[in-house]
């Protein structure tokens, strides 16, 4: 059972202190519970009407301790051998700094390292998926609240990539994935923060009325 950090009273800590605090305790989870976290995940995310009825999904792929979709990834494949359901990965925008671009990733999609060591696909216009064609992006969480807050890793790609689609009246749904320990009171919010429509842990699956 992962530990759980949601009775630790939050409000006046800094989101860099907070941040630091729960990256710790993600990474100090062991290897057998972090593949624990991943296929039960995987299971939690399958179960959703808003996966299995998408056509494109953007995914991440694991640093720091974050819960891995590659097991989830592998079962949308397996499922979907006609290729009727797209997944990608956020790649870094070569000309808008600080946004994320998605291009289509198969376990045959041509990798390279970027500048935080984080694999992503090579880029190549063909393979771009325009942000609001998804009907589901999967966000990597640092830290969340049982209000649908979300906490990142403090360079903002997903604020800024997201925030251009807020108005459109059809857009991605938002969901956040996290260990349980990564979850608190109350967290910090800034007013450029985005909020996601669900989260999932390996335990929860948290749904929040958006517009």
């Amino acid at each position: 059972m992962e530990r759980n950090t949601s009775q630790i009273m939050l409000k006046k800590t800094s989101r860099v202190t907070l941040r630091k605090t729960l990256r710790a305790l993600r990474n100090e989870l062991p290897k057998s519970q972090q593949q624990h976290a991943s296929f039960a995940v995987r299971d939690n995310l399958l179960s959703l009407p808003d996966i299995t009825n998408a056509s494109s999904i953007a995914c991440y792929l694991p640093n720091d301790g974050e819960v891995d979709l590659r097991p989830f990834m592998h079962a949308c494949w397996e499922l979907n051998k006609d290729a009727a359901l797209h997944t990608s990965l956020p790649v870094l925008h070569p000309v808008c700094k600080g946004h994320l671009l998605f291009l289509r990733y198969t376990d045959k999609t041509p990798m390279r390292v970027n500048k935080y060591n984080i694999d992503e696909p090579i880029l190549a216009c063909p393979d771009v998926i325009p942000t609001f064609h998804h009907q589901v992006i999967l966000m990597p969480l640092v830290g969340f609240d049982a209000n649908g807050n979300r906490l990142g890793m403090g360079g903002g790609y997903y604020d800024r990539t997201l925030a251009s689609i807020q108005t459109q009246t059809i857009r991605p749904k938002l969901i956040g994935i996290a260990h349980d320990c990564q979850q608190v009171d109350q967290l910090p919010v800034q007013h450029w923060d985005i909020p996601v429509n669900r989260i999932v842990t390996p335990t929860q699956q948290l749904t929040f009325n958006r517009a």
